[in-house]
């Protein structure tokens, strides 16, 4: 099964334009939507969540109709927000029972008691399932986020900034999860970490504006960059003043002087030395020219 999204457009009141006729298709495994803050990622999630309508085009997965059977779509796909509310005082086991019955998840309260065990298990909660949701750290909230995204044994997965504000081993943790999961199923992860696409996605969009700017596979987003980056160290003061004549990917502090990388189809010279691209100089060389 693919979700096949054609010329897909949403303008907001005031005349912000979300979406600009993307078009995009998607197999099953992990993909990553990249984007800075406000490219237009949640909007699209939204939609094919069937939270929100487009304004025209198409999105189906397999022979169904995203847009207009929302109640079939609803039934095989999970949805994990960049932020979710919990009951304050109900436990995850309690919490997580409710929503499965509110999903029709099996025949009886037996049924429902027996997946739910074994999703909490699944996401390494069980220890904690009697605690209240609203106790958990933020990877563990994640992590019941996910378990509830996969009740009822959902075809389409979609997950909006996932990790913000989660430590280095919670967000490792998340990530096995996610990748275990997409091995069957179609996971789209929204975020704008670009490290997070290229460890996790074998495809990948880079959406700004609304546009949709690239689509395909990071490693040929990166061979595609070859020959055009170049980098050198240089004082403050230079970084400055220096006339850019081309665009400048990344500035990084290496014990206290700028590292520089540019794009330029030429040896731009001034030191400068060629640099093997990574997804990051794909991120930004994007965003520089669009």
């Amino acid at each position: 099964m693919q979700l096949t999204i054609e010329n897909l457009s949403k303008t907001y009141p005031g005349g912000v334009q979300a979406l600009d006729r993307v078009s995009l298709t998607i197999p099953t495994g992990m993909f990553g939507l990249l984007g800075p803050n406000g490219a237009g990622k949640s909007t699209l999630m939204r939609i094919l969540a069937t939270l929100q309508n487009a304004d025209s085009g198409s999105a189906k997965l397999g022979d169904m109709d995203v847009l207009r059977d929302r109640v079939e779509i609803r039934k095989i796909l999970g949805y994990l927000p960049q932020e979710f509310g919990v009951y304050p005082r109900v436990s995850a086991v309690r919490l997580l029972t409710h929503l499965a019955a509110l999903k029709g998840v099996g025949t009886n309260s037996r049924d429902r008691k027996v997946v739910v065990e074994s999703l909490l298990e699944r996401v390494n909660l069980s220890d904690v399932r009697n605690k209240a949701v609203s106790t958990y750290s933020g990877g563990m909230r994640q992590r019941f986020g996910i378990a509830q995204a996969l009740l009822g044994d959902p075809r389409l997965l979609i997950v909006d900034e996932p990790t913000a504000g989660l430590d280095p081993g919670e967000r490792n943790r998340f990530y096995n999860l996610l990748a275990e999961v997409g091995e069957s199923i179609i996971v789209i992860l929204s975020t704008h970490i670009v490290q997070d696409v290229k460890e996790l996605c074998k495809n990948m969009a880079i959406i700004h504006h609304g546009k949709l700017l690239f689509h395909g596979a990071p490693s040929v987003a990166e061979q595609g960059l070859a020959g055009r980056v170049w980098a050198k160290s240089m004082p403050k003061q230079e970084l400055v003043e220096r006339p850019w004549e081309y665009p400048i990917l990344s500035t990084k502090l290496v014990a206290g002087t700028p590292y520089v990388r540019v794009y330029c189809e030429s040896d731009p010279g001034h030191g400068f030395e060629p640099s093997e691209p990574d997804l990051e100089d794909v991120f930004f060389s994007f965003l520089s020219r669009a």
